[in-house]
């Protein structure tokens, strides 16, 4: 079939005014570039879902795509269990109730039990909503904090998996199944039914009784003053809720950007981690003379803090908020079994283990890989993710994170103590060396391919004066998976590792050094990626 005729055969069965509108534009215009665009290559189904670019054909999100994916996603659960259930959630992003109401019908449609929250909900809700509620698997729909015309499709499995997300090569089984719907049935052939259940209360309600528990020996004195930014997200309700039932105050809010709105008008990267994402957060707090920042992205699963420092306020890295929500759980009497973080993450959490008795695991980049470490009691990776109640939550958690590090702040409060003091004096004890990311967005995912190519043909010699010692990711000598990427061990102990990015088009790179070297260390690696 050439381009054009699947074009054609797309603009036929598509249900969206807009989508339609958008490829007939593109057809009648004879635009063979754009056209390649909107169709070439599809979107994969991976151990990420799906993420891409809202727009008309299988290279972007939108309803058909969605609808082949839902069905492809019954077929694979029918075909495991005889009477398969699902539970779907749905941030405030543009599409995300439409994707996610879509999908309610094509699952109920194909005999499944449904049940769809009735309003939009924090990603670590929809995870622990599918383990409480035992259910065969659930679905997200976010693009979590990529830029606004993006939107994504996460899906999370129960029975053995816990409710974790999917693995390889689960993902493969179930886009075989995609791609079958995809080639012989179009959106109006697919059986639908309103057959489903439409609620959620239980399930937040269940959420809040899980996570209050994190806290409960805790009482908030709340001498503290608190910033809280949503990034256009949908954390704002359950993050309140979650602390006027701990007893915490509700922090205040950044008001331009507390409420979902899936435009992100304030920021057209609503990633805490990005340059400026966390302006007015720091606006606010000088305003208000703030001693602490609380940011979630859109959907709620990372966490941002920010403190008071000399001239202003500076945004934690998410190695340091890492340290200081691991020495808190390796600090509890209660806290048995392994902590573990990802690859690209400070070796500083295995000594955290180390001297407090707990076992340490190293996992590949992605709380897919994390959630799996067996007897798992915490959980991190440095792009702001953590688990701190993994056997309830089986993904990285925002809002639950945000309540342990308030109620960290908090305490040290009444002893006079600052949480940049109490970091520090962690840092010292735990033998922490300064991490950082650089990275490079490219037009697509092509791009970021052509980097890796050419960075494994031709590693860099040396950095900084010192050999380097080259590992290959995809041929792993040890026990971990493979995986794109490559880790640069310096003679000296520093170490850089190379990778793509999973769900975006940037190329990243990840390092871990001395305090002196860092920026001079950051400099070099980012000349390698350009």
């Amino acid at each position: 079939m050439s381009l054009l005729e699947q074009a054609n055969s797309w603009l036929a069965q598509d249900p969206d005014p807009l989508t339609r509108a958008q490829l007939q534009a593109i057809i009648d215009s004879g635009d063979e570039v754009e056209l390649q665009k909107s169709f070439e290559p599809r979107i994969a189904f991976g151990t990420a879902g799906l993420r891409g670019e809202l727009g008309a054909g299988s290279a972007r999100m939108n309803r058909v795509l969605v609808a082949q994916t839902a069905r492809g996603l019954a077929e694979y659960l029918l075909e495991r269990e005889t009477t398969p259930s699902v539970v779907i959630g749905f941030d405030g992003r543009i599409n995300s109730d439409i994707f996610a109401e879509d999908s309610a019908q094509i699952l109920a449609g194909a005999g499944i039990r449904v049940t769809l929250f009735d309003t939009y909900v924090p990603t670590p809700v929809l995870a622990h909503s599918v383990k409480f509620g035992e259910y065969s698997a659930g679905i997200m729909v976010t693009a979590s904090h990529n830029p606004a015309n993006d939107n994504g499709y996460k899906v999370y499995l129960g029975g053995d998996f816990g409710g974790s997300q999917i693995i390889s090569p689960i993902d493969r089984d179930i886009e075989a199944k995609i791609l079958k719907v995809a080639d012989t049935l179009t959106f109006e052939e697919l059986p639908k039914s309103s057959l489903y259940v439409r609620g959620g209360e239980a399930l937040r309600e269940a959420y809040f009784n899980s996570t209050l528990k994190l806290v409960a020996s805790h009482y908030f004195n709340n001498r503290l003053k608190v910033v809280y930014t949503a990034m256009h997200g949908v954390g704002l309700d359950t993050l309140n809720e979650l602390f006027k039932r701990a007893g915490a105050a509700i922090p205040v809010p950044v008001t331009e950007q507390v409420q979902p709105d899936g435009k992100f008008p304030t920021t057209p990267f609503p990633n805490p981690e990005e340059p400026g994402a966390m302006d007015l957060a720091f606006a606010k707090a000088r305003a208000v003379g703030a001693d602490l920042i609380i940011a979630t992205d859109p959907d709620a699963d990372r966490l941002a803090l920010g403190i008071p420092v000399k001239g202003g306020f500076a945004r934690l890295a998410g190695d340091e908020v890492g340290l200081l929500l691991a020495h808190e759980m390796a600090s509890r009497a209660s806290t048995k079994g392994t902590f573990a973080n990802s690859i690209v993450s400070s070796s500083a959490l295995k000594r955290v283990a180390e001297q407090n008795g707990l076992a340490y695991e190293q996992t590949l980049t992605g709380f897919k890989w994390i959630m799996r470490v067996p007897n798992l009691s915490f959980g991190y990776e440095e792009a702001l993710g953590y688990s701190v109640d993994p056997s309830h939550t089986p993904d990285k958690d925002g809002i639950s994170a945000a309540l342990m590090a308030l109620s960290i702040a908090d305490r040290l409060s009444q002893t006079g103590t600052s949480l940049e003091e109490h970091l520090e004096s962690l840092k010292k004890k735990y033998g922490y060396r300064p991490t950082a990311q650089v990275s490079v967005r490219v037009e697509n995912q092509a791009m970021v391919a052509a980097i890796l190519e050419r960075l494994s043909e031709s590693p860099p010699t040396q950095l900084q004066g010192h050999s380097i010692e080259v590992e290959d990711l995809s041929k792993p000598a040890g026990q971990l998976p493979p995986t794109d990427g490559l880790k640069l061990h310096l003679a000296n102990g520093d170490w850089v590792i190379l990778r793509p990015s999973g769900t975006e088009p940037k190329f990243k790179a990840y390092l871990e050094t001395n305090e002196e070297n860092l920026e001079a260390l950051k400099s070099e690696v980012l000349k390698l990626l350009v």
